[in-house]
């Protein structure tokens, strides 16, 4: 009977675990500014992504994606005198990841009963090694020279991600701006 409870909870904690497949996104704001006075935005230029000297596939699709952020909040795009500017990096890092668990005692059967043998001090050691993107949004105010928002998205990238590059990024960027409680002209 444990062996079973042992191995339905184990079930369960995979399960939950695979559910959260998002990134972790934190953001922050400048609670002295004034949102109410923020109509229009811009971009950096050059951004974050373009250290290269030119504009990336990857920045064009963050770009596109904050402009229908923005614009669906009611900020009017314009490269003369915004009252607001996006700047925006992303990066990818390997990371390790390494977790002792006790070591699970081997069960066999004799007869009609299971018998288990003694687990002992033993542990079994994972090492688990994969990418992890971070996608950071900065809003500023230019007349100010303030960031006044920011927000950060950090997860793994899985293949899937990898091979739908475009959509894997608007989704990050739509749960970015999810953190984001203002409209332009109003609270």
């Amino acid at each position: 009977m444990k062996l079973f409870a042992r191995m339905l909870l184990t079930a369960v904690i995979l399960g939950v675990a695979g559910c959260a497949t998002g990134p972790t996104v934190r953001a922050d704001y400048d609670r002295s500014a004034n949102f109410a006075a923020y109509r229009t935005f811009g971009f950096y230029s050059p951004l974050g992504t373009d250290k290269a000297g030119y504009q990336s596939l990857i920045t064009q699709t963050i770009k596109s994606a904050v402009q229908s952020e923005l614009e669906s909040r009611g900020y009017a795009y314009t490269e003369s005198s915004p009252d607001l500017l996006v700047n925006f990096n992303a990066k990818l890092a390997r990371q390790t990841e390494i977790s002792q668990m006790p070591a699970t005692p081997m069960y066999y059967g004799y007869r009609r009963g299971f018998y288990g043998g003694w687990g002992g001090y033993a542990y079994e050691t994972r090492v688990d090694q994969y990418t992890e993107g971070t996608l950071n949004i900065d809003i500023v105010d230019p007349k100010r020279q303030q960031l006044v928002w920011e927000g950060v998205a950090v997860g793994r990238v899985t293949k899937k991600n990898q091979e739908e590059r475009q959509a894997a990024i608007r989704a990050a960027v739509t749960e970015i701006f999810a953190q984001y409680p203002f409209r332009a002209g109003g609270q």
